[in-house]
């Protein structure tokens, strides 16, 4: 038990934790960031295939 809360108090001292939490953070925003731009685009590129197949079949 006492190995435990040394391991404890250690991790708590150390800064790795703190580091872990801000690329977590950062992680996070870069996949948000990712997910609304892909879902922007794929809606525009969406309507340009139409645009294309509508004149690809008028012609």
């Amino acid at each position: 038990m006492k190995n435990f809360l040394n391991v404890t108090k250690r991790f708590l001292q150390s800064e790795d934790g703190p580091t872990a939490t801000e690329y977590a953070v950062m992680l996070a925003l870069i996949i948000v960031a990712a997910i609304a731009t892909i879902t922007l685009l794929g809606t525009e590129v969406d309507r340009i295939f139409g645009d294309v197949q509508t004149s690809l079949a008028a012609m």
